[in-house]
């Protein structure tokens, strides 16, 4: 639910760079800092990013252990799929060679 919304893939994605302020991750969007900060917030309760205070600054740090648990949980059913995809394709393949050896019988 929290990498479903584009512009929290993108926060995501500038965070893989390294740590940001609210108002640099603002820049390459055309919301405002609070929706910014809203979407902050929805990364921090999944445990993605963390906040820290630096004098004045808050900046948003990547949890990469967190993200590299969720990619370890997401392979697990690319694995299942591509797996049922591999099946699909020799059943594919079986029926076109059935297929092939009828039309050279007529």
């Amino acid at each position: 639910m929290a990498l479903a919304d584009p512009v929290r893939r993108a926060i995501v994605a500038r965070l893989s760079r390294g740590d940001a302020t609210v108002n640099e991750l603002a820049e390459p969007f055309a919301i405002t800092k609070q929706a910014v900060s809203k979407h902050i917030q929805v990364l921090e309760h999944a445990g993605l990013v963390t906040r820290s205070r630096d004098a004045q600054r808050r900046p948003v740090h990547l949890d990469a252990a967190a993200l590299e648990e969720l990619t370890a949980w997401i392979d697990q059913y690319r694995l299942i799929a591509e797996s049922r995809f591999r099946r699909l394709d020799a059943l594919l393949d079986t029926i076109e060679n059935i297929k092939e050896k009828k039309e050279e019988e007529q």
